[in-house]
């Protein structure tokens, strides 16, 4: 039995994470004997190689708008776990957690002679129990990895969302955008609608096919809805959602681009929702809801410190085009630590072509990729090793753009220490 919620998350923390695609034949068992606590959900399934979270974030914040109780699970959390599991704004207490913990622990004991899943399908299913307990209207589901073998692909949803497909992963999803698709594409259920922003044309046809064989109707970015006449500004963009209805002139706080179709999608996602919930939801209400949004580490700016969580090419092409477009002609140097599982290499060619200066570091994680290494594929003629971040925080002089990327992990690591330093103010 856990006493604390720190003898809890050392043992969670402690488990094997996904080393490869496998059925969750274990973890279907266990929710079983918990009485399927997944099936009384209504849930919008959320996969997607990047704006996965961005995306429920704009969502969370419409559904609140329209009078919805909202369940939230997202990954991975920048401070504590608890921040995966969100109902009505508020974080899974500590008491809640062990409580679900320790159920599940009783049931692993007796049922399974103590051997547990892995770390993200038990925090899964502590989701799965809250969620239960708490009765959120809607719950807002994010896939761990891949969406047809990911631990969250149990459910059967009301919608499925997928935002993007990259290259990523590829030792598991496998290595062309049309492979990765497939994986994504997982989680299109029978009949359900999906809601895609995927611009890549090979991967896109996959998920079309998916979503035919389904009979799920599919609405795709450019063909069935748009974000379009997108207008940048230093702390907002604007745009026109174009779809079966035009509203002008939304407010979006999230900057990028890519972050007015991923809003573009969340719309999308609402007005099918009000079918199957039937509430309303409207132009005001996705006015007002986009204009308070934000989503922690995902370009988000402290005085002139910018951290964002770009762990892929993708998210860095989007990174820097958004820098462009917001602080259009302005210097900025990089601080950059990666983990092994991504493709750093490509990242660090992006980035040493705009920046004026690289600084390499690591962060503590047994799959973190030495300093040494990341500096080593980097070319550019202003680089440095940088053992202690800490200390580029610090002495950094406003005035002067400081881009902290590569790893999410690394973006939460310099969140919580901005937060903790007095004088830097957000």
């Amino acid at each position: 039995m856990f006493r604390t919620m720190a003898q809890c998350t050392d043992k969670i923390f402690s488990l094997r994470k996904v080393k490869d695609a496998r059925p969750h034949e274990q973890l279907r068992r266990i929710l079983h004997l918990l009485g399927n606590p997944e099936a009384s959900l209504q849930v919008v399934h959320v996969a997607g190689s990047n704006g996965k979270g961005s995306t429920i974030a704009m969502l969370r914040a419409l559904c609140e708008a329209s009078g919805l109780r909202v369940g939230v699970f997202t990954s991975p959390h920048l401070t504590r776990v608890n921040e995966r599991i969100v109902v009505d704004g508020a974080e899974i207490s500590d008491d809640a957690f062990l409580r679900h913990m320790n159920t599940l622990d009783a049931l692993i004991n007796e049922h399974f002679e103590g051997e547990y899943p892995n770390f993200f399908e038990v925090v899964t299913i502590i989701a799965f129990l809250h969620f239960a307990e708490m009765k959120p209207k809607i719950v807002l589901l994010e896939t761990g990895l891949g969406g047809r073998l990911d631990a969250t692909n149990v459910v059967t949803p009301l919608l499925s969302i997928i935002t993007t497909i990259s290259l990523e992963h590829t030792d598991l999803l496998g290595d062309t955008h049309a492979l990765i698709a497939a994986e994504k594409g997982g989680i299109i259920k029978p009949n359900v609608p999906v809601v895609t922003g995927v611009q890549n044309k090979e991967a896109l046809a996959v998920i079309a096919q998916i979503a035919e064989r389904n009979n799920a109707p599919c609405y795709a970015l450019y063909q069935d809805f748009d974000a379009k006449a997108i207008v940048q500004q230093e702390n907002a963009q604007h745009f026109d959602y174009v779809g079966e209805v035009t509203w002008q002139g939304i407010e979006l706080t999230m900057q990028g681009t890519h972050q007015a179709y991923n809003a573009a999608v969340a719309i999308t996602a609402m007005r099918l929702l009000t079918h199957e919930l039937h509430f309303v939801f409207n132009e005001s209400t996705a006015k007002f809801a986009l204009t308070h949004v934000n989503w922690a580490g995902r370009f988000e700016v402290f005085n002139d410190i910018i951290l964002d969580g770009a762990h892929n090419v993708e998210g860095v092409a989007s990174l820097l085009k958004t820098l462009g477009s917001v602080y259009p002609n302005t210097p900025f140097d990089v601080l950059y630590a990666s983990l092994q599982d991504k493709d750093y290499a490509t990242s660090i060619q992006l980035l040493e072509a705009q920046a004026q200066t690289m600084m390499f570091t690591q962060i503590a994680m047994p799959n973190a990729v030495p300093m040494v290494t990341l500096s080593g594929l980097c070319t550019h003629p202003k680089k440095m090793l940088v053992p202690r971040w800490q200390d580029v925080i610090v002495k950094h002089n406003d005035g002067r753009l400081l881009v902290v990327t590569g790893s999410l992990y690394f973006v939460a690591e310099v969140r919580k220490f901005i937060l903790n330093r007095v004088g830097i103010v957000r």
